[in-house]
């Protein structure tokens, strides 16, 4: 009896001891954004995937099965902000990379400078910003292909690198004085352009792809290119060639495993963030289009460099305590001119001339609209109070006769955003979206499989369809079990999921649920 008294202590001190290790804060959080990348995409190639990469995380971790971004605006620098604010576009403020001023009728730049970016115009602060706060003696890093996501992820503090036009690693005073000497380094050994290939040829043999259509890439067994085969992107430059070739991501993983050991990444009991966010597949993705074997042997590369990237990481860390997150800033439509699917294309600049038209012909002549992108008109309030319009009425006019255009489904005025509540449907994801100091006088929605129309884009992102809305979600590491969740989930769940992860308080403005998944609240 004795003995066994003893053992059944000792079993239970051991599950004790267990709990407690589970429950430990880990000493690094490494949140990966794959542009682009739909929810899909995870199980369509995974039979072509290694053990060590994406399989290890789905397999291994906790996978969301139906985690979505429940507004209209999914663009980048959007989703990125919600991703890491925990908050909705309505809160967080991030509606696209400029807006319009109507005091002044001048664009406002969400980067500030084009020079040295900076987040002035960032509002929510993220979770690195908290972590910072709130953990004192920890560190946050952001690395990114462009500057905006690099900026938005990493918010009004942390460190933020990305790649400028030179293929070099830049900064801005926002965030570092001076290049710390290992970049500098690396910057005069042109260190980035050794990535860049020649050609671009396919990782696997042609009969393993599931995808059929190429233009740049070459089939490995074959010729340099097929018969027939013409070229899309012809780029011209090393740094286009990082941006829009599988290259890129392997410069972003080498450069973040570099920034690991550089500022001693989860050496101590602070936990440390590190975001990484692949801008390259997500040009990839608009360039070929999601039907493109390019598409396909991207994310078969960016597998490869996963696998290296996590084995660097867990060797790193006293305990292998880490948790990594794996997801996407959003979906991309169908390729317009692909497959009984195929999309069509909106024409921004056309629109305004004719809305203006519309205007000239009902209020008389002047320059009535300021600016039309991302699904966002933008009027000429100046104008409207000169002229003693009402700006309502004005709005509402142009809402209804937008309703006219092939493509719009629905064009709903700031007024109606403004002044309604809308609980469910198209409209609730519109007002999620909708920001009042800087969101535009009527916002459009299009019809499924419409983007608007942008050089180098045959697929495209910013609609409230499954298409864009539906991205991958896994958790992955120190205490988080094996298991996949079919329940859906709402994108601003990240942030105070891993701030609960961390041991600190959620981002201020975060209105997302914690994963109880994830964490035992």
């Amino acid at each position: 009896m004795g003995r066994k008294f003893i053992t059944l202590c000792l079993t239970a001190l051991g599950l004790f001891a267990a709990d407690l290790v589970s429950a430990a804060e880990p000493r690094l959080i490494v949140n990966i954004v794959v542009g682009s990348m739909r929810a899909e995409d995870i199980d369509r190639y995974s039979a072509n995937f290694g053990a060590g990469g994406i399989r290890r995380l789905a397999e291994e971790g906790t996978l969301y099965t139906d985690s979505r971004y429940d507004y209209q605006q999914t663009t980048t620098p959007v989703s990125l902000a919600t991703l890491t604010t925990g908050a909705m576009p309505s809160t967080h403020g991030v509606i696209g990379t400029r807006w319009m001023d109507y005091t002044s009728n001048r664009p406002v730049l969400l980067l500030g400078d084009a020079e040295q970016p900076n987040p002035e115009q960032l509002i929510a602060p993220t979770l690195g910003e908290t972590l910072l706060q709130q953990a004192p003696g920890s560190n946050a890093v952001t690395i990114a292909a462009e500057p905006v996501s690099a900026v938005v992820m990493s918010g009004r503090s942390g460190i933020a690198y990305w790649l400028d036009e030179a293929c070099n690693w830049a900064s801005s005073p926002a965030y570092v004085e001076t290049l710390p000497d290992w970049i500098s380094r690396s910057n005069r050994e042109h260190y980035n352009t050794s990535y860049v290939a020649s050609e671009w040829r396919t990782l696997l043999g042609s009969d393993r792809y599931r995808n059929t259509r190429h233009w740049d890439v070459a089939l490995s067994g074959k010729g340099r290119r097929a018969k027939g085969q013409k070229g899309k992107l012809n780029l011209t430059s090393d740094y286009e060639k990082l941006l829009y070739t599988p290259a890129g991501n392997t410069a972003l993983f080498g450069f973040a495993k570099q920034a690991i050991a550089q500022y001693r990444l989860g050496k101590d009991a602070t936990p440390d963030l590190l975001n990484i966010c692949l801008d390259p597949s997500r040009r990839i993705a608009e360039a070929y289009g999601p039907e493109s074997i390019e598409v396909e042997d991207m994310y078969y590369r960016l597998d490869r460099d996963l696998e290296d990237f996590l084995t660097f990481v867990f060797a790193q860390v006293k305990n292998e305590e880490v948790v990594v997150v794996f997801t996407s800033d959003h979906g991309t439509s169908p390729s317009y001119d692909y497959g009984p699917h195929a999309t069509d294309r909106f024409n921004n600049r056309q629109f305004e001339v004719i809305v203006n038209g519309f205007l000239n012909v009902r209020y008389g002549t002047g320059d009535w609209i300021l600016a039309c992108e991302d699904q966002c008109l933008w009027l000429n309030h100046n104008l409207i109070y000169e002229r003693g319009l009402n700006l309502s009425e004005v709005q509402n006019e142009v809402a209804i006769f937008a309703m006219q255009f092939s493509g719009v489904s629905h064009a709903l005025a700031a007024t109606a955003m403004r002044t309604s509540y809308f609980g469910s449907g198209y409209a609730r994801k519109m007002q999620n979206g909708f920001y009042p100091r800087r969101s535009g006088d009527v916002i459009l929605n299009f019809v499924p499989g419409y983007i608007e129309e942008r050089d180098r884009c045959v697929s495209s992102s910013g609609s409230l369809y499954g298409y864009d809305t539906q991205v991958p979600l896994i958790f992955y590491g120190s205490g988080i079990g094996a298991q996949r969740i079919g329940r859906r989930v709402d994108m601003t769940a990240v942030a105070p999921t891993l701030a609960h992860v961390a041991g600190i308080a959620e981002p201020a403005a975060s209105e997302g649920e914690v994963l109880k998944e994830i964490v035992d609240l």
